[in-house]
């Protein structure tokens, strides 16, 4: 990440207490793809006593803020991705892992058109295993 998770906090305008700084530790420097419970579980160890409900609230305060990027790429599942710049992903089938895909990977010709809408932003999701 660079610079401290205060300073990242205050640069996009949020108010950098305790929890929101150990949740930050973790999900704005992780290269996974982790659903706020995994969070949960990943914050407590450094960060005991914080609930479920800061956890989720905290989430939902970055997604806003544009800290973070939140997804529904599986089934039932919203994770959580802090690489916020456009890119698409690949779900690996045998461990279930997301791993992130360079935007300029994948050439899928012209933006999509949708009747009756304005694309805004798209991503391809991609499932597949690892070569042996």
């Amino acid at each position: 990440m660079g610079r401290s998770a205060v300073e990242t906090l205050r640069e996009h305008g949020v108010n950098p207490s305790a929890q929101r700084v150990a949740v930050a530790d973790y999900v704005l420097q992780t290269d996974e793809h982790p659903s706020a419970d995994q969070v949960w579980t990943r914050v407590q160890q450094t960060f005991p006593h914080i609930s479920r409900a800061t956890v989720y609230n905290t989430l939902r305060l970055f997604v806003e803020k544009g800290l973070l990027r939140q997804y529904a790429i599986t089934e039932g599942c919203v994770v959580f991705d802090p690489n916020v710049a456009p890119h698409h992903h690949i779900i690996d089938e045998e461990t279930g892992a997301i791993h992130d895909v360079p935007w300029d990977a994948v050439d899928i010709g012209k933006p999509p058109k949708v009747r009756g809408f304005e694309v805004r932003e798209y991503q391809v999701v991609m499932r597949g295993r690892k070569k042996r």
